[in-house]
């Protein structure tokens, strides 16, 4: 039984780093991800409890977590399956102490843990305890376990994201123990190697290792789907073919950054299930998707030409011969939205039509993008924007109805007669208020406007509270009436500035002179230039202007 053949025990750092175990790391996992904040926390629970008393034999041991690995009994070899972060950061922890104290012999000891020195009378080489990754094994030998390697470190800021942990999570420790004497740093050391414990988790088996691995994880380890998805996934693959396609995946989450290579794989998700998720994405991945039944394909066909798509679209640098720059003022516009829903149809269908019809994909996003409008105007819930945009999936899918993905991208009278009432009404203190006056600006500058300034607010021409000895009050004495208009379309224009609170009182000449001009004398906003150009602000001027708003969102967004 697959059972009797898992071992878990609790063993101190000594036991762990010596000629008992020899630690790998396959290229098919993630690479070192630490940052200062893991590290600093773990030091400092460390020398919290290393200096709680004298004799290192009476302080209470300290737990660090688990380990799993794929292990033969009586065999060194052990391959991490997880484990990594915490016995890399410990050998650069100790590491670093070696290269700080002073006391020879104490480095001797230490060195003992990080690596096992070869013999020439044995005719044996270095074993160091711990191998990383093929693409991290030669740095983090050289300039971590090797002797005098930290002195070495590279100062060009061009290493991998791997490699930049490592240098920086060194620096920092040596910073750090800097600040202890020598005395401390050797109790600290001893601390570390008899009074820190890991519980060994080795089985033979590997698809048993793997099963643990998303165990641990399902019970709170912080280890993310795309984690455990490589893992399952690369695993399958021949061994011989392995490290191409590790390298593709980690290609991709380099590009993308940790946080969006997991959104990708929600959006994977979304992309073959076109509903709501009703478990957790890593089990409807495994579920639907089926990734490890087809590792390379689902490589090769998916992951690559999606994550392609995924960074054109949240990033708005599609390329293409033609309508490229059309094509990304639609994703400026849709990334500004207050939820992504949008992103699974959108991936899909530029990674299918991208770089075969441009054309094809501007009509697309244009309507979706009309689709998603109406969605954030009309605050249609996460539940009715999913099976939306499932339609719209399930509708790119069938190439032989072309039909469907018009009718799936197209809006009731309904939804167009209840858009034009709220754009009709209070838009002030509507959601979607900055997104429409961004949307109108935009068309009025035939696209052409940048929208890169630190601040960009909604200011009021007509005031919300006016002076009661101000002119908006002469102009505007239907106090009723002016309610009505304060918050309306026609009487709102987008600044470059934080708002002024004096300027509610200034009148509209002062408003527009001292308020509404930027530097060079002129507006950053063609809506706001509008404004500029009435000498006077009159609730009919408001009122045309209001009409006049309206009835240019109805031909940006075909409401008619």
């Amino acid at each position: 039984m697959i059972g009797s053949q898992i071992e878990a025990k609790e063993y101190p750092i000594k036991k762990v780093f010596s000629s008992d175990y020899s630690f790998e790391i396959p290229n098919y996992q993630r690479p070192y991800s630490w940052k200062k904040e893991q590290v600093e926390e773990l030091f400092d629970d460390l020398t919290y409890f290393a200096f709680q008393g004298d004799d290192v034999d009476n302080l209470k041991p300290y737990f660090l977590g688990s380990i799993v690995l794929i292990k033969e009994k009586n065999i060194p070899l052990s391959t991490i399956v997880d484990g990594q972060q915490r016995l890399t950061t410990l050998t650069i922890l100790l590491s670093v102490i070696r290269e700080t104290v002073l006391n020879e012999k104490l480095k001797k000891e230490i060195t003992e843990f990080i690596y096992e020195k070869g013999s020439s009378i044995k005719g044996t080489n270095d074993k160091y305890r711990l191998l990383l990754r093929s693409r991290d094994k030669e740095f983090f030998t050289q300039y971590v376990q090797m002797e005098n390697g930290i002195q070495t470190l590279p100062p060009e800021p061009k290493l991998s994201d791997s490699q930049e942990n490592i240098k920086n999570n060194t620096l920092y420790l040596k910073n750090r123990l800097e600040n202890y004497s020598e005395d401390e740093i050797h109790k600290l050391a001893a601390y570390i190697v008899q009074k820190c414990y890991l519980v060994v988790v080795s089985t033979p088996d590997e698809e048993s290792a793997f099963r643990i691995f998303s165990v641990l994880n399902d019970r709170g380890m912080q280890l993310s789907n795309a984690d455990i998805l490589k893992a399952e996934i690369i695993g399958e693959i021949p061994e011989r073919e392995q490290t191409e396609y590790t390298r593709k995946w980690e290609d991709i989450e380099e590009e993308l950054g940790r946080d969006n290579f997991n959104t990708l794989f929600a959006d994977i998700r979304m992309i073959h299930r076109k509903v709501k998720a009703k478990d957790t994405i890593l089990k409807e991945i495994r579920e639907y998707v089926k990734p490890k039944e087809r590792p390379k394909e689902f490589i090769n066909e998916e992951m690559v030409p999606y994550s392609q798509a995924f960074y054109d679209i949240k990033n708005a640098c599609f390329e293409a011969s033609s309508n490229a720059e059309n094509i990304n003022r639609y994703l400026k516009r849709l990334n500004r939205l207050d939820n992504e829903d949008w992103v699974p149809s959108s991936i899909k269908y530029i990674a299918k039509w991208g770089s075969k019809d441009p054309k094809k994909v501007l009509d697309f996003l244009t309507k979706l993008e009309r689709l998603a409008f109406v969605s954030y105007v009309l605050r249609i819930n996460i539940n009715g924007r999913i099976e939306k945009y499932g339609k719209v999936l399930s509708a790119i899918e069938n190439e032989d109805t072309p039909a469907l993905l018009e009718e799936s991208l197209s809006l009731s009278s309904e939804e167009k007669k209840e858009v034009v009432g709220a754009l009709k009404g209070d838009v002030y203190n509507s959601q979607f208020c900055k997104y429409l006056l961004l949307c109108l600006d935009e068309n009025l500058s035939d696209g052409s406007a940048k929208y890169d300034y630190s601040v960009i607010s909604i200011e009021h021409v007509l005031p919300q509270n006016p002076a009661q000895d101000s002119e908006w009050v002469k102009l505007f004495p239907d106090e009723e009436a002016r309610e009505s208009l304060t918050n309306c379309l026609g009487n709102l224009v987008l600044l470059s500035r934080r708002k002024n609170s004096e300027s509610r009182n200034y009148d509209f000449e002062k408003k527009k002179s001292r308020y509404f001009l930027g530097k060079g004398g002129t507006s950053s906003f063609n809506l706001t230039t509008e404004v500029i150009n009435y000498e006077k602000w009159t609730p009919d001027v408001i009122s045309k202007r209001q009409k006049s708003l309206v009835n240019r969102c109805r031909r940006i967004w075909k409401l008619k």
